[in-house]
């Protein structure tokens, strides 16, 4: 199917008529077309959400309405505008999602009348749980963490031990909704996934800065914790090696299919973050694929279990002490 069907033409025709110029752009921006939504619409809308005599609760309900939809077109692309604005839009749009009892309910969702249907169906329940993932998320620490000010004073790198064991499991679960998506090259097979795994991709980038700087902030407080909190971050730490083969699997498909856009990422990071800070400021230093591997794991893994080797020295040597006071060895007497 392509262009705007009679459908779309009828449903902008009936909003111009009402004058909902917002409505009109969303039903413009979220058509039954086979492609990712018009940047002018999308521009649009971001233009929208920076008003302050438009309605942001009206604008969501908008996008909610055009995601009960039975065309797996129209939902997808409402997904991606919706993800669109979260990212680029007033931040009020996200708190506005955030204080949403419910967003997307589309766990069940399936067209079985469509070309393709059955297959992007399956995408679009994940993409849907990352963005409810990602509305939870700020709604938790009232933060976007692919927004967050990085380097030696960015809030990763400045938050006390009990924030960042609380903070880290959030960015965990966000970043396991994202990489759900499990979409490899052969999938990508139309513009319209395309356009939602290329925001998926900028944000597995900005959400693997914060996470990174969250465990490097972790391990460098690790001989200041508590005997329960070391424990909590060799829990973590342990989830954020799994994660990381995880997340170059992503990126390799990413860099295929988008191999300029991995090195315009790349230097968008290493410009935010401090020159100073060392080998972690800038993840993406080396190449995206070889990122989880080089950057993190070997170097992050040796001053770890340094530490983890110490505690544990430290733990022994405590208990023999306990048993010697509590159990002094016998005196030997002679004959």
């Amino acid at each position: 199917m392509s262009g705007q069907s009679i459908t779309d033409r009828i449903a902008a025709a009936q909003h111009s008529m009402t004058g909902s110029a917002i409505s009109k752009a969303v039903c413009k921006a979220t058509t039954h077309e086979v492609s990712g939504p018009k940047k002018k619409h999308l521009d649009y809308l971001i233009h929208c959400t920076n008003e302050l005599n438009v309605s942001v609760p009206h604008l969501a309900d908008t996008l909610f309405e055009r995601t009960a939809n039975n065309s797996w077109v129209v939902v997808f692309k409402s997904l991606i505008t919706t993800h669109h604005l979260m990212m680029y839009g007033n931040e009020r749009l996200i708190q506005y999602l955030a204080s949403r009892n419910t967003l997307f309910n589309l766990s069940n969702f399936l067209d079985k009348g469509a070309l393709q249907g059955y297959d992007m169906s399956t995408f679009i329940r994940r993409y849907s749980r990352y963005l409810n993932e990602k509305a939870l998320s700020y709604r938790l620490v009232a933060v976007d963490f692919t927004k967050m000010k990085r380097g030696v004073d960015g809030m990763m790198r400045t938050m006390t031990v009990d924030k960042l064991i609380k903070t880290l499991p959030i960015i965990q679960n966000q970043l396991d909704a994202l990489l759900d998506f499990q979409a490899n090259s052969n999938e990508l097979t139309n513009g319209v996934i395309n356009s939602a795994f290329l925001l998926l991709f900028k944000d597995s980038i900005r959400l693997f800065a914060a996470y990174n700087e969250g465990v490097i902030n972790m391990l460098e407080k690790y001989f200041d914790m508590k005997k329960n909190q070391c424990k909590d971050a060799l829990e973590i730490y342990k989830t954020f090696l799994n994660r990381m083969t995880k997340l170059s699997e992503f990126l390799k498909v990413a860099e295929v299919m988008f191999p300029c856009l991995a090195c315009v990422e790349e230097r968008k990071v290493s410009d935010r973050s401090s020159r100073k800070v060392g080998l972690f400021s800038s993840p993406l230093r080396l190449s995206v694929p070889l990122l989880p591997c080089v950057c993190v794991c070997v170097c992050v893994t040796a001053r770890f279990w340094v530490c983890v080797f110490s505690q544990f020295f430290y733990t022994m040597l405590f208990s023999l002490g306990k048993v010697l006071l509590l159990h002094p060895p016998l005196s030997q007497s002679g004959p």
